[in-house]
């Protein structure tokens, strides 16, 4: 069951690892995180030094995850504390007009991986890895033979779906790739009754002028932390 003491995006990573990516878990009861090629992140029933340490337990030296959390967070030794980012996260409260014409949006498979990990080193969404795609709904935009723009989705605390991957290579900015291929995510996931969101760096002002455009609005500021564990 889902955490109820909480609203279920104040934590996303758990209640996604326990709801719709429940098949991605790997950990136990109260930690639970994706393997090292598919997301970063992890997430805990309840964020305590406990839970740190099981984490910690768990994981091969050398790994380094990604904590969300809607309060600051202590990082105790001995994890290392790579980076913090303060990060926006917007939910679709109305769904923008269709502006859906120009180049087809092509669906992305194993095949396009090498590209889409080019892209994404080239535009650096947030990170992504060799099976990232697992996470599924991938599509894309090509000039030519080129991957150009994507996007697709990621975490799934469920009922909502995360907008995930956006990205668009500088060559081809101003085109509205990046927003038709939101359009057509969001509409996937209203489709399916799942409720849109995602997350934006908050010094990132031109994603978010694109997505309150879309019908996003910030639901909450939440904190990113990046930590890895040191080899012993």
């Amino acid at each position: 069951m889902l955490n109820n003491t909480a609203h279920v995006l104040d934590n996303p990573v758990w209640n996604a690892l326990i709801s719709g990516n429940a098949p991605l878990a790997h950990g136990t009861a109260q930690v639970k995180y994706f393997a090292e090629d598919v997301s970063p992140f992890a997430g805990f029933e309840s964020c305590t030094p406990q839970a740190l340490e099981a984490l910690h337990a768990l994981v091969p030296a050398g790994r380094v995850l990604g904590i969300v959390s809607p309060v600051p967070l202590h990082i105790p030794a001995p994890w290392q504390l790579m980076q913090q980012m303060q990060v926006g996260q917007m939910v679709q409260e109305r769904p923008a007009a269709d502006n859906l014409s120009g180049p087809p949006a092509t669906p992305l498979g194993l095949a396009h991986v090498p590209a889409m990990l080019a892209l994404t080193q080239r535009t650096n969404p947030g990170p992504f890895f060799p099976n990232t795609i697992a996470f599924g709904h991938y599509e894309g935009i090509f000039e030519g033979n080129e991957l150009v723009a994507m996007a697709g989705q990621r975490m799934n605390p469920s009922p909502y779906a995360e907008i995930s991957a956006v990205c668009t290579h500088p060559d081809y900015l101003g085109r509205g790739y990046a927003a038709r291929l939101i359009q057509r995510q969001a509409q996937r996931i209203v489709a399916a009754a799942g409720i849109p969101f995602l997350h934006v760096k908050a010094d990132n002002t031109r994603a978010i002028r694109l997505y309150q455009h879309l019908g996003f609005v910030t639901r909450k500021e939440m904190s990113f932390y990046i930590i890895r564990k040191n080899p012993s």
